[in-house]
């Protein structure tokens, strides 16, 4: 709903001073700033320089306008860091498995300790205790339902590597994208167009020239697996994708609307508890049999900072894009994998690789076309001049807010 609707003017002012003025109220009165900017901190640049959503957009217009936009290329770049970070966080976990230790909860546990130290410290910091808990008892029960569905998604996944071949495992993980794109267009009135379907289909094309490069090549790992545990883990796989999803859709609409290092923080809080839960009962018995030395410690260290800027970078990319994109962004995970196994493991790069990323990279650029200056920014749940959702690094509000300067 136009936040000017309803509204009589008292004394005879412009609609832009209206507007300038809408925008500056209607930022959420309890979010502080962030380290790197002032997240949901009205902090009001001189009026004229403020803008809406719309007149950014009226700038230019044209099938290419995103493309052509510094925004575009900074999500590009950032897809492909969280991709090289998940690809080092698996390295790790491989390396870890090379040593004898095979802990998947536990080693995931101190990722969200470190989440909690620096992102709900800073929380509490922000808003004081008394604010923090008042958070806590209004909102908790939906960062509880985020972390719940992500630790659950990080757990059947790795189960169900332990049951089913890794390409049947990583089919089913496309399952994520299809459901993204179902319950983002059904519950948040996002609407694709044709170029991102498009987009999509030439991803997951460039996935499976990965995949089948793999099997001819042998590099998966593809040995024999029994009828039963082959259900089992790919049930485990279907499960995992399914809670993947809803995870990355939720944490979507939440840093939408709060600030990011609020849910962030939420996010390690109620995660640590929920994995140290799982944790303490699922790993009791590897926890007892693994090997522990200097590199075992060194690989857990490695594994808690990529996986700490992987969670540290997403809600950037959902914020600017979109859940759907995040996930296309990361196929290209197995590509940056064999890169770094060919120095670490002594792997070999097949000729279909190139290929199969560039096409992966090629899909990202066709999902794009066809959007205006905003790109996926401009979210259809926040209203029509994202007064519902926070001003903060990233968002089309921030953009409106500060003269449409990029990210801040």
């Amino acid at each position: 709903m136009d936040p000017l609707s309803g509204k009589t003017p008292i004394k005879d002012v412009t609609t832009t001073e209206v507007e300038e003025s809408s925008l500056r109220t209607s930022t959420p009165q309890h979010a502080a700033p962030e380290p790197a900017g002032t997240e949901g901190h009205d902090g009001a640049l001189p009026s004229e320089e403020a803008t809406t959503v719309d007149e950014i957009e009226e700038k230019k217009k044209g099938r290419f306008a995103y493309l052509k936009t510094r925004n575009f290329y900074i999500v590009l770049g950032l897809g492909q860091v969280l991709a090289l970070a998940l690809t080092a966080t698996n390295t790790f976990s491989t390396l870890l498995v090379n040593e004898g230790t095979s802990i998947p909860s536990f080693q995931n546990l101190f990722n969200y300790i470190l989440l909690t130290l620096i992102y709900t410290s800073y929380t509490i910091y922000s808003y004081g205790f008394k604010k923090w808990f008042r958070m806590l008892a209004t909102d908790g029960w939906k960062y509880f339902i985020l972390s719940f569905f992500d630790v659950q998604g990080n757990y059947f996944t790795v189960l169900a590597y332990r049951y089913t071949t890794i390409l049947s495992a990583q089919l089913i993980n496309f399952w994520a994208i299809v459901l993204v794109v179902l319950l983002s267009s059904t519950l948040l009135r996002v609407r694709y167009h044709p170029a991102q379907i498009v987009g999509i289909v030439v991803c997951i094309g460039g996935m499976g020239i990965l995949l089948g490069s793999d099997h001819i090549t042998g590099s998966s790992n593809y040995g024999p697996v029994s009828r039963g545990n082959q259900l089992k883990g790919d049930l485990f796989a279907l499960l995992g994708a399914t809670f993947y999803g809803m995870s990355n859709l939720t944490e979507e609409f939440l840093v939408s609307k709060r600030p990011l290092y609020e849910v962030v923080g939420q996010m390690g809080f109620w995660g640590m508890l929920i994995i140290g839960t799982q944790a303490g009962i699922f790993d009791r018995d590897s926890f007892r049999t693994a090997t522990w030395n200097g590199p075992v410690g060194g690989y857990l260290v490695g594994f808690t900072l990529c996986l700490t800027l992987f969670y540290s970078v997403a809600p950037l990319v959902f914020r600017l894009a979109s859940a759907a994109y995040f996930n296309i962004s990361l196929l290209t995970t197995n590509f940056w994998g064999v890169v770094i196994g060919v120095r670490v493991f002594g792997y070999h790069v097949h000729w279909m690789y190139p290929i199969a990323f560039v096409c992966i990279v090629g899909g990202l650029v066709i999902y794009n076309v066809g959007k205006q200056v905003l790109g996926e920014a401009r979210k259809p749940w926040l209203g029509k001049n994202q007064e519902d959702g926070v001003s903060g690094i990233g968002t089309a509000k921030r953009r409106a807010e500060r003269g449409d300067r990029v990210l801040v």
